[in-house]
């Protein structure tokens, strides 16, 4: 996404209440920024963003957490602009901080949702300049909205888990019925089991449990543990298309192309359309 909303406006965007104040939250390239723009009407008389830019304690702030975040921060124009903060004939916009420095912490837009944003270490700070009391609420708001967010994540998540796992039994029973000759040991049930398990890591991930572990010998549990929610939905589809197809006898070398084929192709759908980044980010009543 650009600063504009030509291209592609803010793709989530949410909205906190600080104080009887409507906060906008939005999320760009992976990170989030507060709008600044919807913090300066909790503000008594008259404040410009323009006024806090230019001073030299908050140049120095921006400048330190620019060169913790960012790699491509540009260190000879800060130092220009650092030298001029704090001066009455000092001028700078956001824009113009932004194009000089390659900063990513602020962030001047257009459009629907225009205005200027700072990532929420940057907007806490700017906060105190509002007031203690609004950067404290402020805080306090943006954490419960993180909780809230992580715990409608968590019970995606486990709803997933739920789903694979009901499927899994479904699985585990077509190959009971039937793949498993009468009268076997437990012991050469089990590996039956584990055959079928390893077919379908092979046609999900591209090799079996055994091999994983080969490949990743400091990591604890196993291949599934570390499944993207993307995966785990394919799982749980291919746990249940092979069942049907153990039930039509097909031999175990044709259902593994088949299997792999559904597997790349759905992998592909939800890659492509980004459907499971809608069901990460979205929420119920969004």
């Amino acid at each position: 996404m650009d600063n504009g909303a030509g291209k592609n406006e803010m793709a989530k965007n949410r909205k906190i209440n600080v104080q009887g104040k409507e906060i906008t939250i939005i999320g760009d390239e992976g990170r989030e920024y507060i709008s600044l723009t919807d913090m300066l009407k909790a503000k008594d008389g008259e404040f410009f963003i323009s006024d806090w830019l230019r001073n030299r304690n908050t140049v120095e702030y921006l400048g330190i957490w620019e060169s913790v975040y960012n790699p491509d921060f540009n260190y000879g124009e800060f130092d220009v602009i650092k030298s001029q903060a704090g001066l009455n004939s000092y001028r700078l916009s956001v824009k113009e901080w932004v194009e000089k420095t390659n900063a990513i912490g602020l962030k001047a837009t257009t459009g629907r949702y225009g205005g200027t944003y700072a990532h929420p270490d940057i907007a806490f700070e700017f906060g105190m300049w509002i007031s203690p009391q609004f950067k404290i609420y402020l805080i306090k708001e943006f954490q419960w909205l993180k909780e809230d967010e992580n715990s409608r994540l968590k019970l995606e998540w486990n709803l997933q888990r739920t789903l694979t796992k009901i499927n899994y039994h479904i699985h585990t029973e077509a190959i009971k019925e039937s793949l498993i000759p009468k009268d076997v040991s437990k012991k050469q049930a089990a590996l039956i089991y584990a055959d079928e398990a390893d077919l379908l890591n092979t046609a999900l991930f591209g090799f079996t449990a055994k091999e994983w572990r080969e490949r990743n010998p400091d990591l604890s549990g196993n291949i599934r543990d570390y499944a993207g929610l993307e995966q785990l939905v394919v799982l749980s589809n291919l746990e249940s298309i092979n069942a049907l197809f153990i039930k039509q006898g097909q031999p175990q070398s044709e259902r593994l192309i088949q299997l792999n084929k559904t597997a790349i192709a759905q992998m592909k759908t939800l890659v492509e359309t980004r459907a499971i980044k809608r069901l990460e980010r979205s929420s119920p009543d969004a």
